[in-house]
Protein backbone atom coordinates (compact mmCIF):
# COMPACT_ATOMS: atom_id res chain seq x y z
CA UNK A 1 0.00 0.00 0.00
CA UNK A 2 2.80 2.46 1.13
CA UNK A 3 4.23 1.71 -2.23
CA UNK A 4 1.42 2.26 -4.39
CA UNK A 5 0.85 5.45 -2.36
CA UNK A 6 4.19 7.11 -2.69
CA UNK A 7 5.18 6.04 -6.28
CA UNK A 8 2.10 5.57 -8.34
CA UNK A 9 -0.20 7.31 -6.20
CA UNK A 10 -2.00 8.29 -9.68
CA UNK A 11 -2.55 4.43 -11.18
CA UNK A 12 -6.40 3.93 -9.96
CA UNK A 13 -6.44 0.41 -11.52
CA UNK A 14 -2.89 -0.72 -9.19
CA UNK A 15 -4.80 0.81 -6.51
CA UNK A 16 -8.09 -0.97 -7.65
CA UNK A 17 -6.51 -4.50 -8.05
CA UNK A 18 -4.79 -3.98 -4.23
CA UNK A 19 -7.61 -3.32 -2.60
CA UNK A 20 -9.39 -6.48 -4.24
CA UNK A 21 -6.29 -8.66 -3.30
CA UNK A 22 -6.56 -7.21 0.33
CA UNK A 23 -9.87 -7.95 0.54
CA UNK A 24 -9.54 -11.83 -0.83
CA UNK A 25 -7.20 -12.36 1.97
CA UNK A 26 -9.20 -10.98 4.55
CA UNK A 27 -12.60 -12.98 3.67
CA UNK A 28 -10.16 -16.24 3.36
CA UNK A 29 -8.77 -15.83 6.78
CA UNK A 30 -11.85 -14.90 7.91
CA UNK A 31 -13.39 -18.61 6.20
CA UNK A 32 -9.89 -20.15 7.75
CA UNK A 33 -11.16 -19.12 10.96
CA UNK A 34 -14.83 -19.96 10.92
CA UNK A 35 -12.99 -23.53 10.02
CA UNK A 36 -10.88 -23.72 12.69
CA UNK A 37 -8.08 -23.36 10.79
CA UNK A 38 -8.62 -26.07 7.95
CA UNK A 39 -8.85 -24.96 3.90
CA UNK A 40 -11.42 -27.19 2.85
CA UNK A 41 -14.62 -28.21 5.11
CA UNK A 42 -15.33 -31.33 6.27
CA UNK A 43 -17.77 -33.09 4.70
CA UNK A 44 -18.64 -35.30 7.43
CA UNK A 45 -17.53 -34.91 11.09
CA UNK A 46 -14.45 -37.79 12.05
CA UNK A 47 -16.23 -39.36 14.39
CA UNK A 48 -18.51 -40.59 11.61
CA UNK A 49 -15.80 -41.56 9.22
CA UNK A 50 -13.86 -43.25 11.75
CA UNK A 51 -16.67 -45.22 12.56
CA UNK A 52 -17.58 -45.75 8.93
CA UNK A 53 -13.74 -47.13 8.91
CA UNK A 54 -14.06 -49.34 11.70
CA UNK A 55 -17.48 -50.89 10.26
CA UNK A 56 -15.67 -51.89 6.78
CA UNK A 57 -19.08 -48.76 5.72
CA UNK A 58 -15.96 -46.34 4.13
CA UNK A 59 -12.19 -47.32 3.03
CA UNK A 60 -9.88 -45.19 3.94
CA UNK A 61 -6.46 -44.61 1.04
CA UNK A 62 -4.17 -42.50 -0.46
CA UNK A 63 -5.55 -40.51 -3.50
CA UNK A 64 -2.92 -40.56 -6.48
CA UNK A 65 -3.33 -38.27 -9.08
CA UNK A 66 -1.00 -38.23 -12.65
CA UNK A 67 0.50 -34.96 -12.98
CA UNK A 68 0.66 -35.08 -16.61
CA UNK A 69 -2.92 -36.39 -17.08
CA UNK A 70 -5.35 -35.14 -13.98
CA UNK A 71 -8.49 -35.10 -15.64
CA UNK A 72 -7.82 -38.28 -16.40
CA UNK A 73 -6.20 -40.36 -14.20
CA UNK A 74 -5.99 -41.32 -11.15
CA UNK A 75 -5.89 -44.64 -8.50
CA UNK A 76 -6.52 -45.03 -5.00
CA UNK A 77 -3.94 -47.09 -2.82
CA UNK A 78 -6.17 -48.76 0.16
CA UNK A 79 -4.38 -48.94 3.36
CA UNK A 80 -3.24 -52.28 4.34
CA UNK A 81 -3.58 -53.62 0.22
CA UNK A 82 -0.78 -53.86 -1.88
CA UNK A 83 -3.12 -53.38 -4.92
CA UNK A 84 -4.43 -50.40 -6.64
CA UNK A 85 -7.73 -49.85 -7.11
CA UNK A 86 -8.30 -47.21 -10.55
CA UNK A 87 -11.01 -45.33 -10.88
Amino acid sequence: QNYLDNFWPDLKAAHELFDSILQAQRERESESQENNGKEYPEHLPVEILEAGIKSGRYVQGTLNVNKHRAQLEAFVRLQGFGSKETG
